[in-house]
């Protein structure tokens, strides 16, 4: 379990930068709905400002009139001075409200845009781009465009304007003054620029390992058991303090130089700031100016200086996030292989069920060079059982796919009730499929909802008659809180005959005209799964059932049993007729019915499928 640096890049500071900050402008579209809030913010940013910019002029006031003796002039500069404090306390606190929840409103659009578009796309668009990389796009990188929105944007316009404002008042405060101040600022930007690329570089680093360093945690926890019973507790504690240890030398080094940035810039600034008080008290001394005015220059100075520190940094910032700009455009635009007509044709009701395959050739997209289904022709009768048959890779799972419409045909046509699958819109056909997946999903959610899912207009009293039919009824009464138990992630509360038994029980739900069981009862022991076939009988009467399993016994009873081999049918009857026939379903009955064994794909492929077929 070494770390894996490539899977390690997960925060903020680790995302791609773009040389295009145009690329910015993509965010466009997101923000004209909210412009009077933009408006609003860039007015309140506007005003701190040049508030900001006003402060000094107070403060000289103040400082050249202490030895007045008018003691209402004197309060009535402080007065000021406080007036203009409160008036920036006031626009400061307005404009982060208003550029906050300019931030969030507008990413939490965008969140919203990317999950309806990625919720639809087909599994072709899966294949190219990997889950977790669509995840860090929904996360990582709109946390980036929210940091920009509602941070660095807005402080790079203030600083920008107080940079400006600040050069301009220093000019017209002291020409001298200003002269030296722009002498001194490129000693103190230059081990800023150039110690803060090594302080960036350093700091990815250590996310690096700090997430190597989750990652491997992460890993071993989930699967403690396998670590234990294997008794690698030692090599696992070694990879993680490898990875830590890591972690901590490259922080180590971050922290040295962030060290060494702090104290060349803090010697060189203060060095730069009492060089110019320097100059400045021998010309208050020489009466060229008063000391309000230096006081007051000295103010701008700073201010001019943290803006251009503030500038540096935010630039680096606004190129990772016009990267992350233009890859969640990337996701908005991105074209699915599987898309719905502009004028889809609706089905039929009542559905009758009817599915035909008319010479399909089909290849994922991921594997172009190797035939899925190889010109499958296929007609299932409405009602009719078929199951389907034969060696891992033969193409079973990819016909159930196939039904669903999760992929085109390379050329063929599939049609229910007589209408091809791509002349009508998805949601409408699969509203009439139900489907019980190898693999059953379960939800974090109580056992209830994730029945429900079936239908989700469906009454409490539904729910349990179907969870009588799948025979999930009896354990599921026995949890603490009954149906309304919280399975847990993945339903890992469960076994995972439970878990299949509740997949059963939400197609039953659905009631659907369409039953698709993709090995539905391969978890089940013997007895659960006996009551779960006669559940599946009754629900399978008056539908069209297409059933996939290794283990024969589960379709002997089908009205018609599909042999595939290597994308192609190769025979097809009743389980007596073919076994009869002889060839792979005899072969493959021999070795479950007259030898007890389980069906081991590996076993049952013939050597040279075992390599050409990808597994479905």
């Amino acid at each position: 379990m070494g770390p894996d640096m490539s899977k390690a890049k997960s925060s903020a500071d680790e995302r791609p930068k773009s040389r295009k900050i145009g690329a910015l402008r993509g965010l466009a579209p997101f923000m004209i709905p909210y412009r009077t809030l933009a408006v609003l913010a860039v007015l309140a940013l506007v005003l701190t400002a040049c508030v900001s910019l006003v402060l000094p002029l107070a403060v000289r006031r103040v400082v050249d009139n202490f030895g007045t003796q008018d003691a209402a002039l004197l309060d009535s500069y402080f007065g000021a001075a406080v007036g203009i404090a409160a008036l920036l306390a006031l626009g400061t606190g307005l404009r982060y409200y208003l550029v906050t929840r300019l931030g969030e409103r507008v990413v939490a659009d965008i969140r919203k845009a990317l999950f309806t578009r990625v919720i639809t796309l087909s599994p072709a668009f899966f294949e190219r781009l990997m889950t977790g990389e669509v995840l860090s796009r929904l996360t990582t990188d709109t946390t980036l465009i929210l940091s920009v929105i509602g941070s660095s944007v807005s402080i790079a316009l203030r600083n920008l304007l107080l940079l400006v404002g600040a050069m301009v008042l220093m000019l017209l405060t002291s020409a001298k003054l200003t002269g030296l101040v722009l002498l001194i600022v490129p000693m103190v930007v230059v081990p800023i620029l150039v110690l803060g690329r090594r302080l960036r570089v350093l700091s990815r680093e250590n996310q690096d390992w700090i997430a190597a360093s989750s990652g491997n945690a992460s890993e071993a926890l989930s699967a403690v058991q396998t670590v234990q019973s294997f008794t690698h507790e030692a090599e696992t504690q070694d990879a993680f303090a490898t990875v830590t240890e890591r972690a901590f030398d490259t922080a180590r080094r971050r922290v040295g130089t962030r060290a060494l940035m702090t104290v060349i810039v803090i010697f060189l600034v203060f060095t730069g700031i009492v060089g110019v008080l320097w100059v400045g008290a021998h010309d208050v001394r020489r009466a060229e100016m008063t000391a309000g005015a230096l006081v007051q220059f000295v103010i701008y100075a700073i201010m001019a200086a943290g803006a251009v520190g503030a500038l540096s940094e935010i630039w680096g910032e606004l190129q990772r996030a016009a990267g992350a700009t233009e890859r969640l455009e990337e996701l908005l635009r991105s074209v699915d292989s599987v898309q719905d007509p502009a004028t889809p044709i609706p089905l039929q009701h009542p559905v009758q069920g009817e599915i035909v395959f008319d010479q399909v050739v089909f290849s994922y997209p991921s594997r172009p060079e190797v035939s899925a289904l190889a010109e499958i022709s296929l007609r299932v009768r409405p009602g009719e059982t078929v199951a389907l048959v034969g060696p891992s890779g033969a193409g079973k799972t990819t016909i159930i796919q196939m039904i669903q419409r999760f992929y085109d045909p390379i050329s063929g046509a599939i049609r229910l009730d007589g209408v091809d699958l791509r002349d009508m819109a998805r949601a409408d056909f699969r509203h009439h499929i139900a489907l019980v997946p190898q693999d059953p999903v379960i939800f974090a959610a109580s056992a209830r909802d994730n029945i429900r899912f079936g239908r989700p207009d469906a009454t409490d009293a539904e729910i349990e008659a179907a969870a009588h039919a799948a025979a999930a009824h009896s354990f599921l009464a026995a949890l603490p809180q009954g149906y309304d138990t919280y399975v847990g992630e993945r339903g890992v509360m469960l076994s995972g005959g439970q878990k299949q038994r509740i997949a059963i029980a939400r197609a039953i739900l659905r009631d659907a005209p369409v039953l698709l069981l993709d090995e539905a009862t391969s978890a089940l022991d013997a007895e659960s799964e006996r009551a779960v076939q006669m559940a599946v009988d009754r629900l399978a009467e008056g539908r069209t059932t297409l059933i996939v399993a290794h283990r024969l016994a589960t379709v002997k009873r089908a009205d018609r049993i599909i042999v595939l081999d290597g994308g192609r049918i190769v025979a097809e009857g009743t389980h007596d007729t073919l076994v009869s026939e002889g060839g792979l379903y005899a072969r493959l009955a021999r070795l479950q019915f007259t030898a007890g064994l389980i069906d081991h794909d590996e076993d049952l492929a013939p050597p040279q499928m075992a390599e050409a077929a990808p597994t479905v």
